[in-house]
C-alpha cells in the first residue's frame, strides 16, 4: 500500500529527526506547537509522499522548511525545488527560511507564515 501522509516507512526516520531538531527547528517549534500560533496545529518532521517536512500545517496545507547553508549547494537547491513543485503538485504549499534568519530574528520569521495564513483585508468599496 502506498501512503501519501506520514508512510510507517518513514516512522523512524521522523523520529530520529524529531529527537535531532537544530537549534532554529527548536525555537520555531516553541513558537507553533500546541496550537499557540493562531489556534493551527502544526506537526513537526511530517510525510508527505516520500519528504519529511520541518513542519506542517493541515488545515492550511502549508510547510515550513528551515534550511542550513547546504542548502546553497546546486545540487540540493535543485532537490529542494523538485521537493517544492512536487508539495505544491499536492496543494501544498512551501515557505523556506534559513537557520539564521530563524535563530536571529524568529519574530520577523513568524510575521511571514501569518502573512501566509491570513488573508488579506479587502477595502470596503
Amino acid at each position: 500500500m502506498k501512503f501519501l501522509r506520514n508512510d510507517p516507512s518513514l516512522k523512524e526516520r521522523r523520529r530520529e529527526l524529531r529527537r535531532n531538531q537544530t537549534e532554529a527547528e527548536k525555537i520555531f517549534w516553541a513558537h507553533v506547537r500546541n496550537g499557540q500560533f493562531h489556534g493551527l496545529k502544526f506537526f513537526r518532521q511530517y510525510s508527505v509522499g516520500p519528504y519529511i517536512l520541518d513542519f506542517y500545517s493541515p488545515f492550511n496545507k502549508l510547510a515550513v522548511e528551515l534550511d542550513g547553508g547546504q542548502h546553497n549547494q546546486a545540487e540540493i537547491r535543485e532537490y529542494d525545488a523538485a521537493r517544492s513543485e512536487y508539495l505544491n503538485a499536492h496543494g501544498i504549499e512551501v515557505l523556506r527560511f534559513w537557520n539564521h534568519d530563524v535563530l536571529l530574528d524568529v519574530q520577523s520569521v513568524l510575521s511571514r507564515v501569518e502573512e501566509k495564513l491570513t488573508p488579506p483585508v479587502l477595502p470596503l468599496t
